[in-house]
């Protein structure tokens, strides 16, 4: 999404795409901005309105750019290996010297040595651990475990179905893919679309190839249920860990330290 300025030079517009992505998010997830909001209504309860924060895969910047609006003596490390969401949130960063970002490998054990920080307040994550197996997730919980102060948080927003509800589950599919399918009728872009779009901008061209030689079209990931990942975040060094959060399709789990 480029525009064209006065002088006939040509520049990306950033907040288009962020708001693009927004859009596209939101086709799934009716409910994210709600999420969005409980999340750092628990920043704000646990560590206040100044935290130090890990945004952990943070794609284009969606957790920060809101945690930055909130609370603006915040600051920011955004970490994340898809070139080109991190296209989007250097060019929407860019200057801000409250945001880090750090191109890194969650499965990479070394990657919290790329950090500026050794500890944070919070560590916050959205609709992105679910592209992970459930054996690298638990060691990933582990790194979080000693990244986060004694008192600090780790909260994951993603898809955590209970397998224990199957009609309750294939009630809510069916409701969210009639809500959908208006949706796209309305013009609502759906994952491939959106990618497709990002392929044929002259600056996110080169980096979606990219991500999509890391990537593939999705990764071979897992959803465990909310009762899963609050039983191995304390298995993996946090003392307590519930939702604090959930819709019918996503819940938002939080772990204290």
């Amino acid at each position: 999404m480029t525009t064209t300025t006065g002088t006939g030079t040509t520049g990306t517009d950033w907040q288009a795409w962020q708001q693009s992505w927004d859009r596209q998010q939101e086709w799934y997830m009716p409910d994210r901005e709600e999420r969005f909001r409980t999340m750092l209504d628990m920043v704000e309860a646990f560590v206040g309105r100044e935290p130090r924060v890990l945004d952990l895969a943070c794609g284009t910047g969606s957790i920060t750019a809101r945690l930055l609006d909130r609370f603006p003596d915040a600051t920011s490390t955004g970490v994340d290996l898809d070139p080109a969401l991190l296209t989007i949130a250097r060019g929407t960063f860019e200057g801000d010297e409250r945001v880090t970002l750090v191109e890194a490998d969650l499965q990479d054990p070394r990657w919290p040595e790329r950090l500026p920080y050794d500890t944070y307040d919070a560590v916050l994550t959205a609709t992105a651990l679910h592209w992970l197996r459930s054996d690298p997730l638990t060691v990933l919980y582990g790194r979080i475990a000693g990244l986060v102060r004694h008192g600090g948080v780790f909260m994951n927003a993603d898809h955590m179905p209970d397998d224990t509800t199957p009609r309750i589950n294939a009630t809510e599919a069916t409701h969210s893919r009639a809500r959908m399918e208006r949706s796209m009728r309305d013009g609502a872009l759906d994952w491939a679309e959106w990618w497709a779009l990002a392929a044929k901008d002259p600056v996110l061209a080169a980096p979606t190839a990219r991500r999509f030689e890391i990537y593939g079209s999705h990764a071979d990931g897992e959803m465990p249920s909310a009762a899963w990942h609050a039983r191995v975040l304390r298995e993996q060094g946090f003392g307590e860990a519930r939702a604090v959060w959930a819709s019918p399709s996503d819940t938002l789990l939080l772990a204290l330290k």
